[in-house]
């Protein structure tokens, strides 16, 4: 589909700076431009771009201000990398939907699978399972025995649902992510074995989540690991048994969250980050990438470094590593002169 740029200006509410008539039907990054495809400009650093990209259309934010000739049609509005967002997501909706149930997927007869489905070959759907309209369920993913699946919700090729979870509205689980495995659960014994303590609760993903690839979300021992509306999960993440997400936290890759754990609204967890088990870090907290955290966290600090530390101490601190060399050289010189002048006053 072609799109003018009038039309993509009256859809964002932007402003044309350049020809009114100029179409794309497709998107590329800036710096990858060709003719008839739609860029965006949002971050400073990549400024130099729009004056010799092939894209047709750019879409800027309003107070940019060209420091020489722009050959694209540039639309201005308040936030550029939002309205991309939001043009992507109208290509997304438009592109066909899968429909339809393979005659090689292995449904239970008591299973209900509501209107709409795409029911890939190989996937395994279990006795009691619930899976609402427009659902899409791709091969070899296996849905177990009572689950619950929500209207409008992907689970791509592998992705497996342990028995009595419950999967809301709207949820995208990526390929191979694994939802309702056992939590970590073993008790010391005086042989010094270890004896399985049995996981007998669940996982609830409310509406609106994203699951990363390869992810892991635990079941509780007893009641329910939630991951609440809105949370997204990147990549290869593990969540243990009876954690609690808060709503729109969003996580970076390889991120873990030791059991029983409760992580707040509005968080954001950098790449690596780990949290150690029965904390709790509040609403609006910002931790950094590769940090440790072995303390609760109250609401709307930021974190960072192992063990984590408020970010105003944090880069205190490392101001005094980065400088051991010298300092560690210093104390020598100093220990040196004492020894010196001790030994002249023995």
């Amino acid at each position: 589909m072609e799109f003018s740029a009038e039309m993509i200006a009256a859809y964002l509410g932007g402003e044309i700076v350049g020809n009114t008539q100029t179409t794309v039907s497709t998107f590329a990054k800036i710096e990858e431009g060709h003719p008839g495809a739609l860029s965006f400009l949002a971050n400073p650093k990549y400024e130099h771009y729009i004056y010799d990209t092939q894209s047709s259309i750019v879409i800027v934010n309003n107070d940019f201000k060209p420091q020489q000739e722009v050959k694209a049609t540039m639309i201005k509005v308040e936030d550029a990398y939002g309205s991309f967002a939001k043009l992507l997501e109208l290509y997304a909706a438009h592109k066909p939907r899968r429909t339809g149930i393979s005659d090689k997927a292995d449904i239970a007869p008591d299973a209900n699978v509501g209107c709409n489905c795409y029911i890939g070959a190989f996937a395994v759907i279990e006795t009691g399972a619930t899976i609402g309209d427009n659902v899409c369920i791709y091969p070899n993913a296996y849905i177990g025995a009572g689950v619950t699946v929500g209207d409008n919700t992907i689970l791509y090729a592998g992705v497996k649902v342990y028995e009595d979870c419950r999967i809301g509205r709207n949820v995208i689980i990526h390929a191979g992510a694994v939802i309702g495995a056992d939590g970590f659960g073993f008790a010391p014994q005086e042989d010094g074995s270890y004896s399985k303590i049995p996981q007998i609760g669940n996982v609830v993903i409310e509406d609106d989540v994203e699951i990363g690839a390869n992810t892991c979300i635990d079941r509780a021992t007893m009641g329910s690991t939630i991951i609440h509306r809105g949370v997204k999960l990147d990549n290869l993440i593990q969540i243990g048994h009876n954690v609690v997400i808060g709503e729109n936290t969003v996580s970076a890759s390889q991120v873990g969250v030791a059991g029983t754990s409760k992580v707040g609204r509005h968080c954001m967890l950098g790449g690596q980050v780990g949290i150690a088990g029965h904390l709790t870090i509040g609403d609006n907290v910002q931790i950094g990438s590769k940090s440790g955290i072995s303390n609760n966290i109250p609401d709307g600090t930021v974190y960072f470094g192992y063990p984590a530390l408020p970010i105003s101490r944090y880069h205190r601190a490392n101001a005094v590593f980065r400088n051991l060399p010298e300092l560690s050289k210093t104390v020598y010189r100093l220990e040196k002169q004492m020894a010196e002048l001790t030994g002249k006053k023995e």
